[in-house]
């Protein structure tokens, strides 16, 4: 049912419930405080939903005009592939035909390990962890060059997405030259944002912080 409905577009809820005993869950249960840390087991379950962000009507030709313009559209999400690729199909970013080909779409964990991250060209170290040179003297560059200028020309969707992946992959194409323009409305989006050209913050719904 679940991938049905990611297969439709569809975020899925699961709603539950489990009896548990007065204090079971710790003296701040018995105080009204939320359940946390719970067992996972047990549960009844009772309806799964399937949600949907409306895809406003004006977007499928708006990414039809800068692709005719020459500008590349790709989406990075937190949803997962199934539903990514749906949506992205919807929005016109892929091809029904493109759905399940790996170099068109990937989760960012298999992106990010596909790529090797990103290494300081300066002393050839990991970043951000293992380069020690100053901030100044640090040049970020894709460790894997090769893998991700193979994969950059059909490669269109990224989900699952972590805030390092998606910085990754403006790092890797500003490392290619290419002028880069990224959106994005919350806290984990402002690194992207502020390596970008160009950052587009999503004013009314967005965080203070992108």
């Amino acid at each position: 049912m679940i991938t049905k409905f990611a297969q439709d577009a569809l975020r899925t809820i699961c709603v539950a419930f489990k009896d548990i005993q007065e204090g079971e869950n710790g003296a701040k249960h018995d105080e009204g405080h939320p359940i946390k840390d719970i067992e996972t087991s047990g549960f009844t379950l009772i309806c799964i939903f399937g949600i949907m962000d409306i895809i406003r009507a004006e977007v499928p030709q708006a990414v039809a005009d800068v692709q005719r313009a020459g500008v590349t559209v790709r989406m990075v999400t937190g949803d997962n592939i199934v539903t990514a690729q749906a949506i992205a199909e919807r929005c016109k970013i892929i091809t029904k035909d493109e759905i399940g080909n790996s170099k068109v779409a990937m989760e960012g964990k298999e992106f990010f390990t596909l790529t090797g991250g990103l290494m300081c060209k300066a002393c050839g170290k990991d970043l951000p962890v293992d380069c020690q040179c100053e901030q100044k003297d640090r040049i970020e560059v894709v460790k894997n060059a090769k893998a991700f200028k193979d994969l950059v020309p059909t490669f269109k969707v990224m989900a699952r997405a972590r805030p390092e992946d998606k910085y990754l992959l403006v790092t890797g194409l500003r490392n290619l030259n290419c002028t880069v323009a990224v959106t994005g409305d919350g806290t984990n989006d402002a690194p992207a944002l502020k390596k970008a050209d160009v950052g587009f913050a999503m004013g009314i719904t967005g965080t203070d912080v992108a």
